[in-house]
């Protein structure tokens, strides 16, 4: 019977809750999390990934679908065999780092938003260039996306500065969203007031926001 069940893969649950940060955050989601090597994970077909998310979004009032979690797009069979089975009951956020650009355009057709969401460890020159790649791909399959940037405490503002640079000349479509570090008295640092309006010159659409820590904000 398992050979003919489908992909599967290891899931840590399908939560549900605000999302945490970025474009659609405070918003009321299904979470597809796929697992990290440290949490408990559970084994699912694409089959019943699908009805569970059909049921859930039968049960209750969401908003969308976020698909994240470690590197979701390591398991694109097991996420096209899951919407095949099943067409999402809501539309999808695809949570990336950006690292596999390529492993966009196979699920293009399931998905409404390009989330890539580049931390503060991961802002180094190679690590840039994917992400960027996949915000070209977003639009040329013409998905909603965004640049979402969660600096470290040594995030430079000229890094960030770059960053919105270039995520304009790979999509003027973007959204880049800005988040400060948890905890951050952005109440007594213009620092922040001043970064966007920088920003602002070399990008139409940039956004301050802060995150939902947990337990109230999931990701």
């Amino acid at each position: 019977m398992a050979q003919n069940a489908g992909p599967t893969a290891a899931l840590a649950g399908v939560p549900t809750g605000l999302q945490a940060q970025g474009v659609w955050v405070g918003r009321r989601q299904l979470f597809v999390r796929f697992a990290a090597e440290a949490e408990t994970a559970t084994m699912y077909t694409a089959a019943a990934i699908a009805q569970e998310l059909k049921r859930g979004a039968g049960r209750s009032a969401f908003h969308s679908i976020s698909v994240g979690g470690r590197d979701p797009l390591a398991n694109i069979e097991f996420l096209e065999a899951a919407f095949k089975a099943s067409a999402p009951p809501l539309p999808v956020m695809l949570d990336i780092d950006g690292q596999r650009p390529d492993g966009i355009k196979p699920l293009a057709k399931h998905i409404a938003m390009v989330q890539v969401t580049v931390e503060g460890t991961a802002m180094g020159e190679p690590m840039i260039e994917r992400a960027l790649a996949s915000l070209k791909i977003a639009e040329s399959e013409k998905l909603e996306h965004a640049m979402v940037l969660a600096p470290g405490e040594q995030t430079s503002d000229g890094q960030l500065l770059r960053i919105v640079e270039q995520s304009h000349a790979a999509s003027a479509k973007t959204v880049v969203i800005i988040h400060p570090p948890f905890n951050t008295p952005v109440d007594r640092d213009r620092r922040w007031v001043t970064l966007i309006e920088r920003s602002a010159a070399l990008h139409a659409d940039v956004r301050l926001s802060l995150r939902l820590p947990p337990p109230t904000g999931t990701r």
